[in-house]
């Protein structure tokens, strides 16, 4: 006699919440009462109290295992770029790239236009790379070079930075997420790219106002900037390596193959293989010390603080820290997202708001929470994407708004949460010393102006209902002809958009089911 198997139960909304607050308390116990900046353990608890509670809601381990690595496995390419990140940082320091950027950055840059200056290069970089983690870990790096020479503290630098590469991250057609996000919610990417410009222009414009204020009122005393300590800075960068225009080659190369549009991760290998070559024709090094920079990064000591601090670095290996991380954080997020717990979480919210102003903020918060709890921007807008489309698609609204919104909760908000994919290279690449006890550089996560002023904006839109379109007809025809799952929402005062009297003329469309 056979028995049909029992299929696992959906999680109560006290017990979805159960390895979400059991893991922030855990992260919040080694971080902020032991003041020991390494969130791998607690995630790994969590990630072990989600599994219990899969075994408990009647899943086994097969499936708990296949939700842990599919989740890692769409996370692949973004650990290439890491590692390839990592050899191009060693390899570009021992070139005299990176060198190189810094020492013209002194020469050319005043203190007063600094902050502005480097959020403006790296949106720019970012756009034609199509990667901020490329961004961070290569201009990034010089310019934390250069706000060092200038005196400016290394968190108004970071959050340049970041406002800057994230940006780019976040428009540029070349970038995963701003496909992600189109593709989930079944959008056209350049239609998403229009859609999130009234956010993105108004958010950079006051982020470009406020480090300008900034340079002015805070660094913009000359006094204040040593000009001992650029000097210091400038001739120990001529007396260690060969400082030349052409140098910029393998960066501009990167930048060259981005602009016509080949893939990111052939491409930044190019940057490392350019890098490689330009360091033994130019700075004289062997073969094999081009490997060592590669895997190990680079190692000199000039005697001048600034520099040592910044130029130590780089490697395959120095990205491990963060690998490691990013890997325990995605298995977390895999696993509530097997168990069901997340779909349960955003069921329970979309019991609350009805509005589309209500639903428009919940998901920028959703994707938001996810990026909190499961540590990977790649989750944080694809399960949003995916559980709120049908909401949207019930209440008559194009999806673009959804769209946007996780770009806004997700991709701009990874980087200011420190345990999360985003922040985690943040911290790494650009040498923040967080893991070493100096936790004032977090403060770069408030002085990244650009990152959290665009979901503010975009919820200001939502209530005010600016720049917050309905759905046309011919985003309407594309529901009915891909067979799009559409909410009923008649029962909160909203016509079902394809029984309207502007339907899409189709003879499917009275048919298509309302769930």
């Amino acid at each position: 006699m056979s028995t049909e198997p029992i299929s696992p139960r959906q999680p109560s909304l006290t017990l979805a919440l159960v390895p979400v607050v059991l893991t922030l308390f855990l992260l919040g116990l080694q971080l902020f009462y032991f003041g020991d900046f390494t969130p791998q353990i607690p995630l790994a608890i969590g990630l072990g109290i989600t599994g219990l509670l899969g075994i408990y809601l009647g899943h086994d381990w097969g499936s708990m295992e296949d939700g842990v690595f599919r989740v890692i496995n769409v996370s692949l390419p973004s650990v290439s770029v890491l590692i390839v990140v990592g050899m191009i940082i060693g390899v570009w320091i021992a070139s005299g790239t990176v060198p190189t950027i810094i020492y013209y950055g002194l020469t050319i840059l005043t203190p007063q236009i600094f902050l502005a200056a480097a959020m403006l290069m790296c949106a720019v970089v970012s756009v034609s790379l199509g990667t901020s983690w490329g961004t961070v870990g290569t201009v990034g790096l010089a310019l934390m070079g250069i706000g060092a020479g200038f005196d400016v503290p290394m968190y108004w630098t970071a959050g340049a930075v970041v406002s800057g590469a994230f940006f780019g991250d976040k428009i540029s057609p070349l970038s995963d997420t701003t496909n992600l996000a189109p593709a989930v919610t079944g959008q056209d990417v350049f239609a998403h790219i229009r859609n999130m410009m009234p956010t993105t222009i108004p958010a950079m414009l006051i982020a470009f106002g406020i480090y300008v204020w900034a340079g002015f009122s805070l660094v913009g005393d000359t006094s204040g900037a040593s000009f001992e300590r650029i000097d210091a800075i400038t001739s120990a960068l001529q007396a260690n390596f060969a400082i030349s225009a052409w140098l910029l080659i393998p960066a501009l190369l990167v930048i060259g193959l981005a602009i016509a549009q080949k893939p990111p991760i052939p491409s930044l290998f190019a940057g490392v293989l350019a890098g490689g070559l330009t360091a033994i024709i130019a700075q004289g090094v062997t073969l094999h010390d081009v490997f060592e920079f590669a895997n190990s990064g680079y190692k000199i000591e000039t005697g001048v603080s600034e520099i040592d601090s910044l130029l130590n670095s780089g490697g395959i290996q120095s990205m491990m820290w963060t690998i490691s991380l990013i890997l325990i954080a995605l298995g977390f997020g895999g696993a509530l997202e097997r168990t069901g717990c997340l779909q349960t979480i955003i069921a329970a919210i979309l019991t609350k708001v009805q509005s589309f102003a209500g639903v428009q903020t919940a998901a920028i918060g959703t994707s938001f929470a996810t990026n909190i709890v499961a540590g990977d921007p790649y989750l944080s807008i694809a399960l949003p994407g995916r559980m709120y489309s049908p909401v949207y698609r019930g209440m008559g609204y194009s999806t673009l708004n959804l769209s946007r919104a996780t770009e806004e909760g997700g991709t701009l908000m990874s980087p200011l949460i420190p345990w999360n994919a985003g922040g985690a290279f943040v911290i790494t690449a650009l040498g923040l010393g967080i893991t070493g006890g100096n936790l004032v550089n977090l403060l770069y996560i408030p002085l990244a102006f650009a990152c959290w002023m665009t979901p503010i904006i975009g919820i200001i839109y939502a209530w005010t209902g600016l720049f917050s379109p309905r759905a046309g007809e011919a985003e309407r025809k594309d529901w009915v002809d891909n067979d799009r799952e559409i909410t009923d929402m008649s029962q909160y005062g909203y016509e079902h958009p394809l029984q309207s009297a502007d339907a899409p003329d189709t003879p499917d469309a009275a048919k298509t089911p309302a769930q």
